[in-house]
């Protein structure tokens, strides 16, 4: 799915939204990429926007686990001065970013992905995501300044939120999740990794929650309104509000026989989308994704479930040596197109293994 115009669309809003709302940092909790390599004209991209909004406002990042922690660290310390803080290592999860705003300054931490298997030794914990995220966080308490609220940029899978098809797992020991718990002593947890919007914990006086992803990168995401989260700081109450992103084009799934979805007014609206068709026919069209992106340009996933026929899941095996090769190829036609073959099909199966026959002779 090419992406990257829909990407510089939502960036090019949010610089817009810094500007606008005098925003005194952006927070981006990891997965900056897709990729730990990226692609040129992304970095390009990724480049681009954070001059931006550093000319505008502070920017708090860390890497998630798509990203390659050393990659997106790089000239970490040079891009402070220029108002960007990278905490891309556990040496770095300790030090605040003290940010002031008019009426409130807060500290903000930083906990970049961290995989079990190589931050366990040395951060002297259980070599599970619950205890390097609760090791990381005894580091951030021992050094969060008291008169000040904290918040925590995390990117990890807190229990009881809900995934979506496009995200990585982080599963390490059959245990991919830590509890919310793992943050208590933070005010507000911004969380990344999750990609549908969602609140997963309030204890405490602590918040945690997934912004999301500010566009959809899989069909499991349709209909979901993406957004950014806008965090209003007043001592130690923290009001968080979501603001729409937006969305250059839809995700719209259409169902039918392939004939339908030609011709049919119903599917006027949804030309544009980005289409999952699931075709009903019988058997399976000719050329079908073909054929859909004539009217639909932006096709992108082809499924087929026959509303009658198919694969009959109570059928049981044969004995195909009391079968010929016709029978055989014809039965498993039906089996999977749920009706059988044309006699024309038929005609192309008999040369087909007259062909094959003479071939063994020879």
């Amino acid at each position: 799915m090419p992406l990257i115009d829909h990407q510089r669309v939502f960036l090019e809003w949010l610089v817009s939204q810094a500007e606008e709302r005098e925003i005194d940092a952006v927070l981006i909790s990891g997965d900056v990429f897709d990729r730990s390599v990226p692609a040129v004209e992304s970095i390009a991209l990724f480049e681009w926007a954070l001059i931006e909004l550093a000319r505008r406002t502070t920017v708090v990042l860390i890497p998630g686990n798509h990203d390659s922690a050393t990659r997106l660290g790089f000239a970490g310390p040079l891009l402070e001065s220029a108002n960007v803080h990278v905490r891309a290592s556990i040496d770095a999860v300790d030090r605040p970013i003290v940010v002031t705003g008019e009426k409130q300054s807060v500290q903000i931490f930083g906990i970049p992905y961290l995989e079990p298997t190589f931050n366990a030794d040395r951060l002297e914990c259980e070599r599970t995501h619950a205890g390097v995220l609760s090791a990381a966080m005894q580091r951030i308490r021992q050094a969060a300044l008291p008169e000040l609220p904290v918040v925590v940029v995390a990117h990890a899978f807190v229990t009881g939120g809900i995934a979506s098809e496009s995200e990585r797992d982080v599963r390490v020991g059959g245990v991919p999740d830590a509890p919310v718990s793992v943050f208590d002593g933070a005010h507000y947890v911004a969380l990344g990794h999750l990609h549908r919007p969602q609140e997963v914990g309030t204890q405490n006086g602590m918040q945690a929650r997934y912004s999301g992803s500010p566009i959809a990168y899989s069909f499991s995401e349709e209909g979901q309104q993406k957004s950014v989260v806008l965090l209003e700081v007043n001592d130690d109450e923290i009001d968080a509000t979501l603001i729409p992103t937006p969305q250059p084009r839809p995700l719209t799934t259409i169902q039918g026989r392939l004939d339908e979805l030609l011709s049919s007014d119903a599917f006027a609206a949804v030309e544009q989308h980005w289409i999952r068709a699931v075709i009903t026919d019988g058997r399976r069209p000719e050329r079908p994704m073909e054929r859909l992106r004539e009217r639909f340009p932006h096709a992108l996933q082809l499924e087929f479930a026959p509303v009658s026929g198919g694969i009959n899941p109570s059928t049981r095996a044969v004995d195909i040596s009391k079968l010929n090769p016709i029978e055989v190829v014809s039965a498993f036609i039906e089996y999977v197109s749920g009706s059988e073959p044309s006699a024309e099909e038929v005609v192309l199966l008999e040369q087909a293994v007259e062909r094959v026959r003479l071939s063994e002779v020879k």
